[in-house]
Parts: structure tokens; sequence; C-alpha cells
């Protein structure tokens, strides 16, 4: 997939960039895969705000994304590479020979036509769907499930990939995009392949509304607030956030202050992430 520049004819098309679609083929979503998205603000079910700065944007629709590949051993075709505006990825429309349409992440080099096929006895291609314990060491595979059949939970976004790195007992280890290495039942599903769609980062939004579109609100700096609204606030002129490390609006330590609880899963972690990663 390319990248297209603007010609600025407007001070907010300077610098930006976006996506060509060349690798769009259908322009309609499926509508039997569609159910409507709405509004949260943010905002949890007792109505208060866990999710800063959102709100507003374009109206959307959730496609139904199968994301645990269930159909074993039943062939599909790759009817169309589509766009989902909840999802950094593209995604494929399959057709199955029982006649059921589904969608799935679509990877890189996945074109319409292609064959799929999900299960124990698929073969190592682009797009299929198999256990880990089936996967070759080395290959770079992506929707990795945690718990066999609740379905693909990691490596989802455009453009990245895990690698799996070996095979011992019941667990198999695999390298994340972050560098973490993590170890994962043999009997969990993972799909072949890298996320497409892999130019996503390179997306300049060059103007404040193109954010606005996609439901993200402004974000003022803790520096710009006076003292009763941050810990960063007040003071003549411009000032270092001071004290030790930032902090957020309730006085919590941010910007690499570890905030991991979960003691249960820590013996599942082989190697943390790397520091020079995302």
């Amino acid at each position: 997939m390319a990248i297209k520049k603007y010609k600025p004819v407007t001070p907010g098309q300077r610098g930006m960039t976006g996506y060509t679609f060349e690798e769009i083929t259908k322009s309609t979503p499926e509508r039997n895969l569609l159910i409507p998205l709405h509004g949260k603000g943010g905002r949890n079910t007792y109505g208060r705000v866990t999710v800063r700065h959102r709100g507003g944007g374009h109206r959307r629709h959730i496609r139904l994304v199968d994301f645990k590949r269930d159909k074993r051993e039943i062939p599909a075709k790759v009817a169309a590479i589509e766009y989902d505006p909840n999802r950094t990825a593209r995604l494929a429309l399959l057709n199955y020979a029982d006649g059921e349409k589904r969608y799935i992440i679509a990877p890189v080099g996945l074109k319409v036509g292609d064959n799929l096929l999900s299960g124990p006895q698929a073969e190592i291609r682009l797009g299929n769907c198999l256990p880990l314990a089936n996967i070759p060491v080395g290959t770079m595979v992506h929707n990795i499930e945690l718990k066999e059949g609740k379905g693909g939970q990691m490596v989802r976004s455009a453009g990245e990939s895990a690698q799996l790195l070996a095979k011992e007992g019941e667990y198999a280890q695999i390298r994340l995009p972050s560098g973490e290495v993590r170890l994962v039942r043999q009997t969990c599903f993972a799909t072949i392949g890298q996320v497409g769609n892999t130019d996503h980062s390179n997306i300049k939004l060059g103007k404040a509304g193109r954010k606005r579109h996609m439901g993200i609100r402004p974000t003022v700096r803790g520096t710009a607030m006076s003292p009763r609204d941050h810990p960063h606030g007040g003071g003549e002129g411009r000032q270092p956030a001071g004290m030790p490390g930032p902090k957020s609006p309730w006085g919590k330590p941010t910007r690499g202050y570890k905030t991991r609880r979960n003691k249960q899963t820590d013996k599942y972690i082989v190697r943390r992430r790397s520091k020079s990663s995302r």
C-alpha cells in the first residue's frame, strides 16, 4: 500500500498524508456482518468518564470480525479486501464453501481469490490458521490466542507480527512486537503472516479537524493549567514538571512508571519488553 501526499492548497494540508486505498476492492461493507456503534464519549456503564478526550467523530458501524477462526477444515475463498474504520488493519471477506461469509484481519500479500483454511491440517500458508504446535519455529504469526477457543487477542494492529521462537513441553515461546517473549500454550491458534496496512505508522494527520473526525477531542497540557487543576500547573513563565517525575492530573506517576499488577500471568513472561520498543 502506498502513501499519497496532498498538494497544500490550504495550510492544513501542508505535510498531510493519506492512504491511496489501492488494496481496497470493495467500497461497501457486508450488511449481514454489521451492527451499529453507539458512542459512549469515554464513559463506562455508570456514566463516569474513564477514558478522557473522547467524543464526536464520524458515525460508524462495527464489523463483526472472526477472531476465533472456528470453522475448522472448511475451505474459504477471499472475496474482497475492505476498509474498517474501527481498526488500523484492513479486513478480508471470506466466502466459505457452506455459503457463510465472515470477516478476518487481512495479512500482507493476501489477494482476492486466495483459498484459506483453518484447522490442524491446514498448510503453512499466508492467512491460514493453525495451532502453534503445528507451526514451524521461526514463522511470523498474528491474531494469537491466549486461551484456547477464546479467539485471537494479541498482534492484531496494522503492520504487526510476532515470531514463534521455540517449543518446549505444553508451551511455545513467542516474541511479540514490543520485544516481550511470552509463553503461550501450543494448543492455541494463530494466523500465518504479518498484519497488512504496513504504512499506517507513516500517516500524518496534518490538522486538528482530522483528529476530531476520528472521535478524539483536544488534550490540554498540564503545564498550561492552574495548580488546582494539575500538578504541573502554575508558575510564572514556562516551568519544568518539577517534583519526582511527571504526574497525571490526579497525582499518579506517569511516563515510565510501571502499572502492571497481574501476578497471575507473570510466570508466562520469559523476557520483558525492550526499552527501545514502542
